[in-house]
Formats: C-alpha cells, structure tokens, sequence
C-alpha cells in the first residue's frame, strides 16, 4: 500500500491511504480484463479473418488452454505473419477447440461445409469397400494415411517439450508390441546415423524441417528433438512421430490395389491404438462432433488422405484446368507428384480425396476408387480424340 503523508490527523492520513491503495487495486483489475491489441491479419481473405472478429479478440485475446497454455494469438500466427493462407489456424491442443469454440465452429462449419448440429461417424470395415481401381488403369502407388493424436499431450503446435518426449517414448513402447506384417523399427531423428537417413531419404519416408508454416505455427521448436519415423519390414507400414500431428499412420504400396492397403491401414491403426492403451491407459482423442483430433482443423473427422499416383495423359493434353474442375465434381484433389506445393512433372497426377470431415473412411476411399476410375476411362477418351 502506498500512503501520502499529509499534515492532518493520523485518522485523516489513514483514510487517504486506503482510498489510494484501493484506487491501485481497481486500476490493476481494470488492466486484467482489458484484451491484447487486436493483430493485423496479412492474410486477409482467410478464414481467420473472416471469424477472429474484434470482438472475439477482446474477449478471447487472453484466455490460455489447461493442457500447454495456448493462446488465440499463437493459433492465428500463420494468418498474421503471412498473405497467403486459406484457413490460417492451428489447434495446440484439444482444449483449444473448446476454449477458442467461438472462432473455431463456425470456420471449421464452413470450411466442410457441415451443419451446426453435425455428428461424425467413423467405418474402417474394408469389407464395406465395392469394387477396386480397374487393373488397366495405369497407377504407379497408392497411399492411405490419417492422423491420431493421444489424449493427455498437447499438439504439434503447443505441445511441450516434456509432452513431446512423452508421446516419442509411449510409441517406442507401442511400436514393440506389434505383430506380423506390421512389425518392425523405430528410427529417432536424433542422432539418425547417415546411412539410415540416406536410405530413409531414398525411400520418400524421411519428414524434414523448414516448411514457413509449419514453423510459424511453433511445430517445429526444438527440433528435431522427440521426432522420429516407424516403417515395418516391408516398409508398405509407417508412422511419422510428433511432425504436423503427433501421429502420422500411413499404409502404401506398389500398384493401384486400394483394398489391401486400406485394410492393412485399419489393422494397423487398431494395433497401435491397443498397444497405446495398454502402456499407458490412453485412447486416440475422438470427439462426437469433429471426429479424430488433429493440429489442423482443415484435417479434423477422418484425418485421411487416400491418394494414387496415375498417369493421365490425356488430362495432360487438355490441361491442368480441365482436371481440376473435373476433379472438384467428382470430390477429388489433383497435385503435381512432389506434394502440396511441389509442382507437376510429367503426365503423373497425385489424385486424392478432398474431404476429411462429413463422411466416413469408406465413404471416401469410395469416392476415391470410383472417381480414379472415371478419370481413367475419360483419360483413354482424350487420348484417341488427341491421337495419343
């Protein structure tokens, strides 16, 4: 307490003393309430710019998250600090969507297009697969992978450095225990000797750093520190550990047999799910609106990417352009074979499913199958009308 001394009685010099004090106690309450200043969002057509209103920021500028103290300011750092994001916001952790719900339902509602009242289902019976991709149809590879995180550790984004250690040595433990054609070995990028990173390399499992958002974004801090990659003997089984997700669970094989590889993705997502458990009493995080939790809420409900490399010439004739609005008809996403971002080579096409949330894994495994063979048939069309 600060006290003035004044020349009056001690009664007089008490009084002031304490309405002071109690001034001070006000004014500092006052500052507690008061929000952040609201941030230039660069990215200016994005999601986040859209809902992280003025309004919201006051309100929400200064709450942090129980499971790694995450802040409203840490999720949007993408859409502040760069002009070209779609979505612009990460989650650190589960709570993260529960305490920042006003900003994240309404933009994860719109970016899937699903309703207020949505409840997602899951169906990973390969039995409820029809049909398969026509043999004749020109597929170098297909790959199936989904995310999963486990309940209790933060995300990529906000996730500690004792969390971190925490979800690499629990999958240490999990890998150990798996059985058959899913078993095999865990390589920590730590101290990754270099003919295992080589090789690694050679075989397109090995994740690295430097990508700007995944920096921004804080999930890259003490790299590469807790990280590191699992692949069974025949390298068709693998498991990325604490990169964007803290489970990256990915099935892949020569050929377009989309069935097999769906089906050892479901075998081998139900295995680790059950060795986690075991080692350590936890479940994957799954919540009834939005599905399996993910760091990205572009990726939330399923988290899968089902996607097959095929050669599509014809398309290649006719242009970029012309596949892409196909492609969106159909609920497909064409890349160029190098990745999101990587460009296009040749007349090979990554073809994936374009959504995550709103359908079931079978549902869009379906969708892939049906519309790769569509675009196949289509493709042999443009190739006799062009004389390929």
């Amino acid at each position: 307490k600060i006290y003035f001394t004044v020349k009056k009685t001690n009664q007089s010099s008490i009084s002031i003393g304490v309405s002071f004090s109690s001034f001070l106690r006000f004014k500092s309450t006052s500052s507690a309430k008061m929000s952040d200043a609201f941030p230039e969002i660069k990215s200016k057509h994005s999601l986040v710019a859209k809902y992280v209103t003025e309004p919201l920021w006051a309100k929400l500028s200064r709450a942090k998250t129980k499971t790694s103290g995450f802040t409203l300011s840490k999720a949007i750092a993408c859409a502040v600090e760069f002009d070209n994001q779609h979505c612009g916001i990460y989650a650190g952790d589960w709570d993260s969507y529960k305490v920042f719900a006003d900003v994240f339902d309404p933009l994860i509602q719109e970016y899937h297009g699903i309703s207020v009242d949505s409840v997602h289902t899951s169906d990973m019976d390969v039995n409820n697969i029809k049909g398969n991709i026509n043999p004749k149809a020109p597929v170098h590879s297909t790959r199936i992978r989904v995310g999963r995180s486990i309940d209790g550790f933060g995300l990529s984004p906000g996730i500690t450095k004792e969390q971190r250690f925490g979800v690499e040595n629990l999958m240490r433990k999990a890998f150990a225990n798996l059985k058959g054609d899913l078993a095999g070995s865990y390589f920590p990028l730590t101290g990754m000797n270099e003919k295992i990173r080589q090789q690694l390399v050679d075989d397109h499992f090995l994740f690295v750093s430097g990508d700007p958002n995944l920096k921004m974004a804080g999930m890259e801090r003490d790299w590469p520190e807790g990280r590191g990659i699992f692949h069974n003997k025949d390298k068709t089984f693998l498991t990325w550990v604490n990169e964007e997700d803290q489970l990256r669970i990915i099935s892949m094989q020569k050929g377009g047999d989309v069935k097999a590889v769906f089906d050892r993705l479901a075998r081998g997502i139900k295995a680790v799910g059950d060795s986690v458990k075991a080692e350590s009493g936890k479940d994957f995080m799954l919540d009834s609106k939005y599905g399996y939790v993910h760091s990205c809420p572009t990726n939330l409900g399923t988290g899968m990417r089902a996607s097959v490399h095929i050669d599509l010439p014809g398309y290649t004739k006719v242009g970029l352009t012309v596949l892409q609005a196909r492609c969106e008809e159909l609920h497909l996403q064409p890349r160029g074979t190098r990745g999101e971002s990587g460009g296009q080579t040749g007349v090979t096409y990554d073809i994936s499913n374009k959504h995550r949330l709103g359908y079931s894994e079978v549902e869009l495994v379906q969708k892939m199958i049906d519309g790769v063979n569509i675009l196949h048939k289509e493709d042999e069309a443009l190739k006799k009308a062009h004389g390929i």
